[in-house]
C-alpha cells in the first residue's frame, strides 16, 4: 500500500469501529422482516427488477443488481440517499419515503431475494487481472474493504462488487470522486473519496470491466408487479 491507502484503510478500520459502537448499535436494533420486505418494493421492483435495465441519468448505465447485496449495505446505501450524502433525485425522493423499519424490512427481503451461499464462492477470484488492473486493485486497496475475492466485504455495510454491472460501477465510482456537493449524483464517504481520486476516468473504468467479470453472487431477479 501506498501512504495514502495505508492511511484511508486505517480510516476505514477505525470508522467501522466507531460505527459499531455508536450509530450502528443503534442500527442493528431495527431487524428487518424478510416477508414484509416483500411487501415494500413496489418502488424497488420497475427498475432493480427488470435485468438489464438501464436509467438514462445522468448518463445511460444498467442500474445496480441488488438481489443477494448484504442486508447491511443496502440499509446504509438508502439511509445515505435519505439524507443526502448519495445525491440521485429518485433515489433520494424514495428513501425519504421509508422509515427505518421500512428501509431494514427492504434491505432484509434483497439480501436474501437469490442468495448466494457465500461459502461456496473461491476465496481468490478465478479470472486474474491483467497486470494493468491489478496495480490499479494494488494502489487503491480494494481488498482491504471488498475482501480478495470482492464478494466477501470485511463489514457488512459494504458492498459486494464482484460480478456488479461494470457501467453502475464506473458511474458509482465517478460520484464518489465528485463527492455529494458537485452535481445531483455525487456521493460523500470518507473512505472511498480519497482512494478514487487517484485514479483517472479511464482507470476507473477499466477495474470497473474487470469487476463486472467475476462471481459474486448478485443478481437481478424479476419480481411479479402484481401479487
Amino acid at each position: 500500500m501506498n501512504k495514502l491507502t495505508t492511511t484511508v484503510f486505517a480510516f476505514a478500520v477505525s470508522s467501522v469501529t466507531a460505527l459499531a459502537l455508536s450509530g450502528g448499535a443503534m442500527a442493528q436494533e431495527v431487524k428487518g422482516d424478510i416477508k414484509a420486505g416483500q411487501g415494500k418494493i413496489d418502488m424497488c421492483i420497475g427498475c432493480h427488477g427488470i435485468p438489464g435495465y438501464q436509467t438514462a441519468f445522468p448518463e445511460v448505465y444498467k442500474v445496480p443488481k441488488i438481489s443477494g447485496q448484504g442486508a447491511a449495505y443496502i440499509a446504509s446505501a438508502l439511509n445515505a440517499y435519505k439524507t443526502g450524502t448519495r445525491r440521485h433525485p429518485s433515489m433520494r425522493g424514495i428513501a425519504e419515503s421509508l422509515s427505518e423499519q421500512d428501509i431494514a424490512d427492504v434491505a432484509a427481503f434483497y439480501a436474501a431475494h437469490g442468495v448466494h451461499d457465500g461459502a461456496s464462492l473461491p476465496e481468490q477470484p478465478s479470472n486474474k487481472p491483467s497486470a494493468q488492473v491489478e496495480a490499479l486493485l494494488q494502489k487503491g486497496a480494494c481488498v482491504s474493504c471488498h475482501g480478495t475475492n470482492f464478494a466477501k466485504p470485511i463489514d457488512p455495510s459494504y458492498p459486494k462488487i464482484a460480478g456488479q454491472y461494470a457501467d453502475y460501477l464506473f458511474v458509482a465510482l465517478k460520484s464518489y470522486k465528485a463527492g455529494a456537493g458537485h452535481g445531483p449524483v455525487g456521493r460523500d464517504n470518507g473512505v472511498m473519496a480519497p482512494l478514487v481520486k487517484q485514479f483517472s476516468n479511464a482507470e476507473l473504468k477499466a477495474i470497473a470491466g474487470y469487476l463486472q467479470t467475476l462471481d459474486g453472487g448478485l443478481q437481478t431477479l424479476p419480481e411479479r408487479p402484481f401479487r
